[in-house]
């Protein structure tokens, strides 16, 4: 299996910016599926998080209220809608699939990068 992120870039803050992460290769809609974040010199820590079904979703307290995982499960397709960005969000973002919370599958990472 694979995972493909993209969507990441240089931003202001305030601005708002949608990662996207394809899957190929494994039963996408049987797998949970979280974005994680690693910024320099710190551990990677868990963003967001949402069932195989979309049916429940989880945040990060320092992101709940601006970001928003979403998945579509007929395009393999997993997002994250990040709003109200701050120069602390800034890291390297990865999404991984999972199944009962062994995770099996990650990305390779996309920069998204907040400043003025």
């Amino acid at each position: 299996g694979q995972l493909v992120e993209s969507g990441g870039g240089l931003v202001q803050p305030g601005g708002s910016l949608r990662l996207s992460c394809a899957a190929s290769g494994f039963t996408f809609s049987s797998y949970d599926m979280s974005w994680y974040r690693q910024a320099p010199g710190k551990e990677r820590e868990l963003v967001a998080a949402i069932t195989s079904a979309g049916g429940s979703t989880n945040y990060a307290a320092s992101v709940k209220g601006r970001f928003t995982i979403s998945r579509d499960n007929a395009k393999n397709m997993v997002y994250l809608q990040m709003n109200s960005l701050k120069p602390e969000d800034t890291a390297v973002y990865y999404c991984n699939a999972a199944v009962r919370r062994i995770i099996y599958y990650w990305g390779q990472g996309t920069q998204v990068t907040v400043s003025s």
